[in-house]
């Protein structure tokens, strides 16, 4: 047995993308992105809950507002990272494992932590955290 909840936010970016792979997208460009954030537990808290939503919410929000309206080639933490979707999933996700082992979220008894960004109605990545 399992229960999921998903929060949701969005984040708007300006990038470049290295190699060749990229074509045009190795110049910089934007790009705007829906983040959904997935709490995972195997069993509910004394509350009858995966995670407050409301805090769950908020981390989130915390954590996008770090990236959004910003140039991330100049951001001064992803110095040399190529900021695809992928890694901006773990780069997300990580930052909310973190905070959610922290207890930032509760006494939530989560198992596991999924993001994913939708690039749009027809292409998007997930990155999952399991502890």
């Amino acid at each position: 047995m399992s229960f999921s909840v998903t929060v949701r936010d969005h984040l708007m970016i300006a990038h470049s993308l290295r190699g060749d792979v990229f074509g045009p997208a190795q110049q910089l460009h934007g790009a705007t992105f829906l983040v959904d954030a997935t709490f995972r537990a195997d069993e509910l808290d004394e509350h009858g809950v995966v995670v407050d939503i409301g805090r769950a919410s908020d981390v989130l929000r915390e954590i996008v507002a770090g990236l959004t309206y910003r140039n991330l080639d100049d951001h001064p933490d992803l110095q040399g990272v190529n900021t695809t979707t992928e890694r901006l999933c773990q780069i997300i996700g990580d930052g909310l494992a973190a905070r959610a082992r922290e207890g930032d979220m509760g006494d939530a008894h989560l198992t596991g932590i999924v993001v994913t960004l939708h690039e749009s109605h027809v292409a998007w990545a997930s990155y999952e955290v399991a502890w």
